[in-house]
């Protein structure tokens, strides 16, 4: 076993943070399930960090850590292909292709709406953020505000537009 160096190790982790969402967004569009892509993406970090190279860009090590994982999915559906609610591999090979074609897309949109958000105003970005908190009740949200959940509901539609036009004008525009 080697002896990670540890300007290396924090290499690998600066790349695999980065990668993170990605890989994770990736490897759920071809499980459902959020067990299994933890499973997964548990084995995923593992393998990377294994037959990490030192020396990687951030787009190679991202190309890398994608195919890593689809070999990781694949392993994990061909261990639970007795279960017969699992898609066959025709299924299997049009997502992960459809996946792969969108990832950049998806990548630009996921970085244009990460700058819209920081223009927002602090209580605006605030209010968005603790209302798509996990588990979040937007009444429960509009009560501690001491508003109505009606009005609550008004104001995150027009942020939700006004980052969909920022989100929109940033890419169109080219600003990433």
């Amino acid at each position: 076993m080697r002896v990670p160096d540890p300007s290396q190790h924090d290499d690998f982790l600066r790349l695999f943070m980065e990668a993170q969402d990605s890989l994770r967004v990736y490897v759920r569009s071809l499980l459902f399930d959020q067990e299994e892509e933890r499973e997964v993406m548990q084995e995923v970090a593992a393998v990377l960090w294994r037959k990490f190279e030192a020396g990687m860009t951030r787009e190679s090590f991202a190309r890398w850590a994608c195919g890593v994982a689809r070999m990781e999915v694949l392993a994990f559906r061909r261990d639970r292909a007795r279960d017969r609610h699992c898609f066959g591999e025709d299924v299997f090979e049009l997502l992960a292709q459809t996946v792969e074609e969108q990832s950049d897309t998806l990548e630009a949109e996921r970085r244009a709406l990460e700058q819209c958000m920081e223009k927002l105003p602090a209580p605006q970005r605030q209010l968005l953020e603790a209302a798509y908190a996990p588990g979040v009740q937007i009444d429960q949200l509009a009560r501690q505000m001491k508003r109505t959940a009606m009005a609550l509901y008004k104001t995150l539609h027009r942020l939700r537009l006004q980052l969909l036009d920022c989100t929109r004008h940033t890419l169109t525009e080219g600003e990433l």
